[in-house]
C-alpha cells in the first residue's frame, strides 16, 4: 500500500468510440473471455472477517508523518510473530 500522492506512470488513453444504436447490447457472440478470474482462499477469509474493523484516520496520519520524517521503526519480530500466528490459524482452519 502506498501512502501519499499517487503519480501515474503513463498518461491515460481514451478508448476508441464505438458507434452503437441506443439500447443495443454489444455483440459478444463467439467472443472468448480475455481473462479468467479465480478468487483465492484469502478472499474467502477476508469475507468471513468481522465487520467491526474501523478506520483510524489519526493513526494513519501519525504513521505517515513518522515515515515522512524518517522516524518510523519497523518491529520485525512483531511482524514475524503475527505472520506465524496467522499461518497457524489458516492451517488450523484448513484441517477442520
Amino acid at each position: 500500500m502506498k501512502i501519499g500522492q499517487f503519480e501515474p506512470k503513463t498518461t491515460p488513453t481514451t478508448p476508441a468510440k464505438v458507434d452503437r444504436k441506443p439500447g443495443s447490447a454489444p455483440d459478444t457472440a463467439g467472443v472468448e473471455p480475455s481473462a479468467r478470474v479465480e478468487l483465492s482462499s484469502a478472499t474467502a477469509l477476508s469475507a468471513a472477517a468481522p465487520d467491526d474493523a474501523t478506520f483510524d484516520a489519526a493513526k494513519v496520519e501519525r504513521i505517515a508523518g513518522a515515515i515522512r520524517d524518517g522516524k518510523y521503526k519497523v518491529d520485525a519480530g512483531a511482524i514475524a510473530d503475527k505472520l506465524i500466528a496467522n499461518a497457524q490459524e489458516l492451517i488450523a482452519r484448513g484441517t477442520r
